[in-house]
């Protein structure tokens, strides 16, 4: 449970780069940053697939199905929904409606494995506590953040609005189903399959991702003309090639390796909780990128977070 725990700590670490990502490359498209991200990861995963050779070959038809799956929900059609409801409807909720991942995915988790008669779930009277907790911190922290109390462009167009909340429902399911199905695959199968499913995660995500490149070089070349990016590396080729190799290698490949892990030694309920490591992540990151200290209310909703995972790690261990 220690491994699993520690494993789930540093993919959190990993994954909270993307959120200070958009930080550093504000004037690139979101779009263009999910693309590039996973071309580098796909890129990556060319290249480490020779040290899995072996268990990448005793994958079956099936699995590179799921394989794919995994990588056109999970990454792609996630980055791409919630990148596009930020700008539709604004950063304050489509943030906040992702920022309960942990607590909806607990609650999905735990309503599959009871329904299936599983042995992992517990009653929803012990899991309420450690959810309750983790989303008063998780409302505290984004009530409190510069962005929630911004007033947008966006919600002056109900329509864009509406549309934008759409995408970021669309999104949320996307990382609800993700880690549970990755999950349920992993434990369905023998242990040391981490590195080798994160590699065949992004080989599939490779072909994937140059059809959208493509396709976001068509939309930019006619539909998009004169909309001032310059296609394909940007107005910072140095630092967006830098940026989306480090994406590539540590947030990408090296996360969903260490995801993977936890995934494998924890029950699926309990892993969703554990994205909660993600949000800490990326609060640590801006407050260093900002440089000042969190507020109080911040704090507090921090401290809330770190309490939700405690009891909820003492709830599966107790089961």
């Amino acid at each position: 449970m220690i491994a699993g725990l520690l494993s789930a700590l540093g993919a959190g670490l990993l994954w909270g780069l993307v959120f200070v990502t958009p930080l550093v490359l504000h004037d690139y498209p979101g779009l263009m940053l999910s693309i590039g991200r996973y071309l580098a990861f796909g890129l990556l995963a060319l290249g480490l697939a020779w040290f899995d050779r072996r268990s990448l070959a005793d994958l079956t038809r099936s699995d590179w199905i799921e394989a794919f799956k995994l990588a056109l929900i999970g990454n792609l059609l996630y980055y791409a929904t919630l990148s596009s409801a930020i700008q539709l409807a604004g950063a304050p909720l489509p943030t906040l409606m992702i920022g309960t991942l942990p607590v909806v995915i607990a609650v999905c988790a735990n309503l599959i494995d009871r329904r299936d008669g599983g042995d992992e779930g517990v009653p929803w009277r012990r899991l309420a506590l450690p959810l309750a907790v983790m989303l008063a911190g998780l409302a505290i922290v984004h009530a409190d953040s510069p962005a929630a109390t911004a007033s947008t462009s966006a919600t002056a167009d109900n329509g864009r609005y509406l549309w934008g909340i759409a995408l970021a429902v669309c999104a949320l399911a996307c990382w609800t189903w993700y880690p549970i199905r990755n999950s349920r695959w992993l434990r369905a199968r023998g242990a040391g399959l981490s590195r080798a499913w994160a590699t065949a995660q992004g080989l599939a995500t490779l072909p994937l991702a140059v059809l959208g490149a493509l396709a976001y070089a068509t939309w930019d070349g006619y539909a998009a003309a004169g909309s001032g990016f310059d296609w394909p590396l940007g107005p910072r080729p140095a630092v967006f090639v830098g940026m989306m190799a480090l994406l590539g290698l540590c947030a990408s490949w090296l996360g969903t390796l260490l995801w993977n892990h936890a995934s494998h030694h924890l029950p699926a309920a309990l892993v969703g909780q554990l994205i909660v490591f993600e949000t800490l992540s990326a609060l640590l990151y801006a407050f260093i990128w900002y440089r000042r200290w969190p507020s109080v209310a911040e704090a507090a909703g921090i401290a809330l977070l770190v309490a939700g995972v405690l009891l909820g790690v003492r709830t599966f261990r107790r089961s």
